[in-house]
């Protein structure tokens, strides 16, 4: 049997833990943004063949972009109503736990979990997410929508690495212990 799969979260956040400030704005993002500077994201993304993301996330992405950023990848996003897949993704209504059970049990790269906040929380109650990268943002934002809600399972993590990076972000790698 091959390697074995695993979902990694792949994240930014407020220091304060907010994945997106009031009304989804996520304008703090770029603060960040540096000229040549992706902060791994280009070697992360090619370990990876199949993303999975919340239908809000997807949306405002669309909203953004001119050409869809996981072209080429197997993308499901997550939906509460039926929709027709469009050629870019696959959309699923079902249980996001019961789909990345079967993902992992395919031989592929790893999984990207890309948001939103239900999807991770949902993931996170079912222990499903292997590692985690999260990209600190120095700034608080105060309120808006959280990275980790209440309500799920305690799950140790091992520090495999942190990263400082001259705009101030800190990049911080785990694994699940």
């Amino acid at each position: 049997m091959g390697t074995v799969r695993k979902a990694i979260l792949y994240i930014a956040a407020s220091l304060d833990g907010y994945i997106a400030g009031p009304g989804d704005d996520l304008s703090f993002l770029s603060r960040v943004e540096k000229p040549g500077e992706d902060y791994g994201y280009a070697a992360f993304m090619k370990t990876v063949d199949t993303v999975l993301l919340g239908r809000k996330t997807y949306d405002w992405v669309m909203t953004r972009v001119k050409v869809f950023p996981h072209t080429g990848l197997k993308t499901y996003v997550f939906t509460r109503k039926q929709r027709s897949d469009n050629g870019l993704v696959q959309f699923h209504s079902g249980d996001p736990g019961n789909l990345l059970r079967q993902l992992k049990g395919q031989s592929g790269r790893n999984i990207f979990i890309d948001g939103g906040a239900e999807i991770i929380h949902t993931l996170l109650r079912d222990k499903l997410i292997d590692e985690f990268y999260v990209s600190i943002i120095p700034v608080l934002l105060g309120s808006g929508t959280r990275l980790f809600r209440d309500e799920r399972p305690e799950q140790n993590l091992k520090l495999v690495s942190s990263q400082q990076y001259t705009t101030g972000l800190v990049q911080l790698h785990y694994t699940i212990a």
